[in-house]
């Protein structure tokens, strides 16, 4: 079985591709430069291509039985997306698994989240097999909060406190690779969850033990967030995460025990805790 991984050298993608290997898998990565693949060595075979460009995805896809779908949040998600799975479609690959978004149906004026959505309704609509990744909020996205966590103590994601979906991207990787190698998930769409809700008050609380100093939660100010991502990324992109932390706040994003009950059968251990990230983080850091 040979599998083609998108976005294999991200956060996400390259853990996918680190447990694929551990499974034996025979892994192509399509990657925009061949030097970005150079961390895995000789362990896979590497494309070079771009999501906009048909011909070289054509090409990535020679010979492959699956194909891991992993857009990064870009302008053109949505082309990019339906671009590789229309040419997987006509190409008769036997299984696409698709990573989308948890919530993603309740979140579409989330332009990301949007893009997911459709990405999603086209899976369902044609006759090509798949299986649709649905995580959470990323604990890892946290560590970006690295320098207000160990100076001034403030933990400032915008969570509210109603508590948020959260899991671990070990856990997402893991998951994934269980699905392209194993059997019978097929049309199945997994939600992937840690074991209890993320909040504000919750992750400061959680830094201040692991961290053995005071961090406050100061609320929620997208305006702020909005205007400081700005300075680091594109408006768009800004504009866009806001929206999905607006999401957060007016909708929620909680997930239940059934959902936790699922993944736990489907990795055969309990999903990993925000409070174990955090303590594994937190030693790194010092």
């Amino acid at each position: 079985m040979k599998v083609l991984v998108t976005g294999a050298t991200g956060m996400v993608g390259s853990a996918v591709v680190d447990e694929l290997l551990k499974r034996g898998a025979n892994v192509r990565v399509l990657v925009c430069k061949r030097e970005s693949a150079d961390k895995f060595g000789s362990r896979v075979e590497v494309a070079v291509g771009d999501l906009l460009d048909p011909v070289s995805i054509e090409q990535a896809l020679q010979d492959v039985d699956k194909l891991y779908l992993l857009n990064a949040v870009v302008a053109d998600e949505l082309t990019q997306a339906l671009i590789a799975y229309g040419i997987a479609k006509r190409m008769g690959i036997k299984h696409v698994i698709y990573h989308s978004v948890f919530l993603v149906e309740q979140f579409r004026d989330v332009p990301h989240f949007a893009s997911k959505h459709a990405v999603e309704e086209a899976l369902r609509e044609f006759g090509i097999p798949y299986t649709i990744i649905r995580p959470g909020y990323f604990m890892q996205n946290d560590v970006m909060w690295k320098d207000l966590l160990l100076g001034p103590g403030i933990y400032p994601a915008p969570l509210g406190t109603a508590g948020i979906a959260a899991v671990d991207v070990r856990d997402i990787a893991e998951a994934t690779a269980i699905v392209i190698t194993g059997t019978g998930h097929v049309g199945k769409t997994y939600d992937l969850v840690g074991p209890a809700l993320l909040s504000g008050p919750s992750g400061a609380a959680i830094w201040s033990g692991v961290l053995r100093k005071e961090i406050k939660c100061p609320g929620e100010n997208l305006d702020a967030l909005e205007s400081q991502m700005r300075q680091n990324a594109p408006s768009w992109s800004a504009f866009d995460i806001r929206m999905m932390y607006q999401g957060y706040l007016e909708r929620g994003f909680a997930s239940t025990k059934k959902e936790v009950e699922i993944l736990t059968q489907l990795l055969g251990h309990a999903p990993r805790s925000y409070e174990s990230f955090a303590a594994e983080t937190a030693s790194l850091w010092q």
